[in-house]
């Protein structure tokens, strides 16, 4: 075998023969990666293959940089993210090159909002590229990856790629998700795909997870290595798990035909030299097997389509550690390791970092010395030697160590735990233990971590912060970029200058407190509506009102806030892709919603609230208004119609105080509601899947609206012939429409009392009685009368159940009113309070208003009248009191002294002169 890795090509298949089960597949792999390492290394353009996040790979990329100084850099990344690369200069990293599509044109609406996010670190090897170039003079930087857009082209099966939120699905980042759920481009992947080898690796290098195992296998051993070694292994790594993974081939061969076409365009458009260039990309795509691949001049064509019609914007978004980790499934505090480790580099090499003019370090000074010019005279074997040596053995180096061990207790300390300078020893003895066990002579940071948390952290976590946390912030924490002020887009600036007389610092990810008296300061007046704006659209803690609201018709005199505006600064650079001032993206946000295929009268009624409390447009109210009908009549569902009461409620009460009074689309609302309501009552009392509130609330807007209504035009007679059409037979609702018919005055109050008397005096309905009771509860907001009813309900079901029915339904009557009419009970309480006494001393005296109680009178006298009949009764005593007796009556006898019509004729004979002006007023009466 000839060419400079014959000698390992020899090595490799005699081992495979001698150690593996099939050892023509094994060879066939073996052969194959070191052709692959080969085939890479022979290219006339120079391929710098690298790990995305890796010190390794960005301390070989600076030392290469200052040899070679290359006049064109072609790096995978989206093409289309070049003119927004110039902005880095106005950051402080980690930030990510964001490409975000609001409106599609090409793709499923589903699918919207689009978001691509490329994260960019100081110790990457991507970074130091592009530094190189954009600062450096007669440097050209040219992106070759794909456009975003084909990223989302090129997904399978018509798909969204993997990572974006499904439709319809607001995400709130957290702390460690800066990204949201954006599609993330991990430049420079290294990860085998394969879930058998990497958890062969994992057992057999004694470590957790497949960051730990490339920090001790690759990241150490290559961090010194020189240039030829460097690339030479990580192209056999990156051919290795090309040649092992399963899925997602296709589609990584189709981005390294993309890229190496279109570096053969610019080379044929610039007439550069390929050997003034260098190639930047993952490993993986060094190890290509496209025909494309290399410069060769009888190369297959291959066609790149057209780009879709959605119109991308771009920007930067601020990023993290824990972001990336979280993002591309690292492993926790790997990236803050990392950067460590950069830092240690560049002071141990000597090593100059490149570095945008203008932005600030989040590393360490590092010695200005630059390293001597060394070069690359031709492709030597260095594979063999680095394979077959054993890995160099660090020392202890017990000063770093050391530091580490204080520092973590001290840190434990401020943090709650009882930690001591006997921990402090612990932990430095087990991470040399720990490393020992590992077949390491130096710890690692992985190794001091294990120590920590096992010496440190014991049972249980005192504070907010366990041992891992802080074994991270130990080791340089998770740093979290910002985008300057340049940076931003438009609307983000107008915004922060629009904030600056409230006197707070924007950039700070603390929360800062901010006062405003609108009364002695109305120049505030437009923070607060910017204010009130930026909490409907921001995530909920990143402006938080503490005192004032903003209701229709309400103003607030003093106002206090909770200001994170610098935490979410990703939220505010996204709304910029949306409009140029915050109150456009409010107002397109708000016909979106209107105009979504899943819209409904309810949303379209909040959007008219939020069209006057925060951009004050009777016009856009309007317009939203007209909507709100068109859907209202196009619904075939009542589920919303609580909500939909709710808030024509407070619409219609809002333009009933203003001078113009109540608009058009109002009228029609109520009409068309009502027309709507009564269609659809029958169906909503007798669906199963229909709960009893919604049936409760088309009751309310029926009879709550009916004057306004009836005014309009709408008969009263569709809602009488609604309920005569309604049989419902659950017992909720069967109540309901017993309270409905009372209303109507189909149903009398004694007739509704009868039959309630009734079922709790049958044992059979008295369990489902908690039932009837919520369509009582229910029907309080359409029939307001029926509150002392349901008081008086309450009290007989408790004054008449024994206990022995009355204890096993307390508690579902109680979970049952507090899950379905939990909004009611206060209006129940304040009836019950009017009804019952108000003291304890007044319950005694205190009789029911529903029971019909006698009042005491005198012993009853029996006529006195005289005649036949007194004298019958008299003569018979007997018989009468035993009819008196029966009827529950009893008196004494009393025999008159005189007739009634003998004390009258007294009376005439002692005044003649009145019966004779009486006789004189009526003459009929005679003489």
């Amino acid at each position: 075998m000839t060419g400079p890795f014959g000698a390992l090509r020899e090595q490799l298949a005699e081992a495979a023969t001698q150690f593996a089960a099939e050892p023509g597949a094994v060879a066939e792999i073996l052969a194959g990666i070191v052709d692959d390492v080969d085939r890479a290394l022979a290219v006339e353009l120079e391929i710098f293959p690298v790990c995305h996040h890796s010190p390794a790979s960005g301390l070989a990329m600076v030392r290469r940089l200052h040899e070679k100084r290359p006049k064109v850099v072609y790096l995978e990344l989206c093409e289309d993210l070049r003119p927004i690369l110039d902005e880095l200069r106005n950051c402080k990293l980690p930030v990510a090159v964001q490409a975000w599509a609001g409106e599609l044109d090409g793709f499923p609406a589903a699918w919207a909002p689009l978001s691509v996010v490329a994260p960019i670190t100081e110790a990457s090897a991507e970074y130091q590229a592009i530094s190189y170039a954009l600062d450096t003079p007669g440097v050209e930087l040219v992106l070759v990856d794909r456009s975003t857009d084909h990223i989302f082209q090129w997904a399978p099966n018509g798909d969204a790629p993997e990572g974006e939120a499904p439709a319809g699905e607001t995400v709130e980042p957290t702390e460690g998700a800066l990204h949201g759920d954006a599609v993330g481009i991990d430049i420079g992947d290294l990860r085998p795909h394969f879930a058998e080898l990497e958890e062969h690796l994992l057992h057999h290098g004694k470590v957790r997870h497949w960051s730990e195992w490339w920090d001790q296998y690759v990241e150490q051993p290559l961090a010194g290595a020189d240039y030829d070694t460097y690339r030479q292994v990580m192209v056999l790594i990156g051919s290795l798990f090309r040649r092992l993974r399963r899925t997602g081939v296709e589609e990584d061969e189709n981005r390294e035909r993309y890229m190496w076409t279109r570096m053969r365009e610019h080379l044929d458009a610039t007439g550069a030299d390929p050997a003034d260039c260098l190639y930047v990309c993952g490993a993986f795509h060094a190890a290509s097997r496209v025909e494309q691949f290399g410069l060769p001049a009888d190369a297959a064509p291959y066609e790149i389509t057209p780009r879709s019609n959605t119109t991308w914007q771009y920007g930067l978004i601020p990023s993290s550690h824990s972001a990336i980790e979280e993002q591309f499934g690292l492993a926790s505090g790997s990236v803050s390791i990392a950067a460590a480790t950069w830092s240690k580099g560049l002071r141990k090499g000597g090593v100059k970092p490149f570095q945008l003019a203008g932005q600030k370090s989040a590393s360490k000074k590092t010695s200005k010395r630059t390293p001597p010019l060394v070069t690359t005279a031709s492709v030597a074997d260095q594979l063999t030697g680095f394979l077959s040596t054993p890995p160099r053995l660090d020392s202890l180096d017990e000063a770093e160590l050391l530091d580490w061990s204080v520092d973590i207790v001290r840190l434990a300390r401020r943090n709650g735990y009882l930690a001591s300078t006997a921990d402090a020893i612990a932990v430095f003895e087990t991470s040399i233990l720990l490393a020992g066990m590992r077949n390491r002579a130096r710890p690692t940071p992985y190794d001091f971590q294990d120590a920590a948390i096992t010496c440190i952290e014991k049972d249980h976590v005192p504070g907010r912060r366990d041992v891992q946390k802080l074994c991270e912030i130990l080791l340089g924490g998770d740093r979290i970029g910002q985008v300057g002020y340049a940076a931003l887009p438009p609307l983000a600036r107008d915004v922060l200058d629009r904030l600056a007389p409230l006197g707070i610092d924007t950039s700070k990810r603390t929360v800062q407190r901010s006062l405003l008296d609108l009364r002695a300061e109305p120049h505030l007046r437009p923070c607060s509506d910017l204010l009130w704006i930026l909490r409907r659209l921001l995530p909920s803690d990143a402006v938080r009102p503490i005192m004032g609201s903003r209701m229709l018709g309400e103003s607030s005199i003093q106002e206090s806030w909770d200001l994170a505006i610098g935490k979410h600064q990703r939220a505010l650079v996204e709304l910029g892709y949306e409009g140029v001032t915050i109150e456009q993206v409010l107002e397109q946000r708000l016909r979106m919603a209107v105009s979504a295929a899943d819209a409904t009268a309810a949303v379209a009624l909040a959007a008219v609230e939020d069209a006057l409390l925060y951009l004050n447009s009777p016009r856009l109210a309007d317009e939203l208004g007209h909507r709100a009908v068109e859907l209202l009549a196009a619904e075939r569902s009542v589920d919303d119609a609580p909500e939909v009461l709710r808030r024509i409620r407070l619409l219609l009460n809002y333009f009933r105080s203003t001078e113009d009074g109540l608009p058009e689309w109002c009228g029609r609302f109520v009409t068309a509601g009502y027309a709507h309501y009564c269609t659809l009552l029958p169906t909503a009392f007798t669906d199963e899947n229909t709960g009893v509130r919604p049936v409760a609330a088309m009751l309310g807007f029926l009879f709550g609206m009916e004057n306004l209504a009836l005014s309009l035009g709408c008969d009263h007679t569709q809602l009488e012939l609604a309920v005569l059409q309604s049989h419902p037979e659950a017992p909720a609702k069967v109540a309901l429409l017993w309270a409905t018919r009372l209303q109507l005055g189909l149903l009398t109050l004694p007739e509704l009392r009868t039959r309630c008397d009734d079922m709790l005096a049958n044992p059979l309905v008295v369990p489902a009685f908690p039932q009837y009771l919520i369509g009582f509860v229910q029907a309080m907001d359409p029939v307001p009368a029926l509150k002392p009813f349901v008081v008086e309900l309450l009290s007989k079901a408790f004054g008449r159940l024994p206990d022995s029915i009355l204890l096993p339904w307390l508690p579902k009557l109680i979970t049952t009113l507090r899950g379905q009419a939990g909004e009611l009970i206060p209006a129940l309480t304040r009836e019950a309070g009017r009804t019952f006494p108000s003291g304890l001393a007044a319950v005694d005296r205190w009789s029911p208003p529903w029971t019909a109680t006698p009042q005491p009178a005198a012993a009853p006298t029996l006529p006195v009248a005289g005649g036949p009949a007194s004298d019958l009764l008299f003569a018979h005593p007997a018989t009468c009191d035993a009819l008196a007796a029966l009827l529950g009556h009893s008196g004494d006898w009393q025999r008159p002294s005189a007739t009634p019509h003998t004390e009258a004729a007294a009376l005439v004979t002692r005044h003649p002169e009145a019966v004779v002006a009486l006789a004189a007023l009526v003459p009929t009466a005679g003489s």
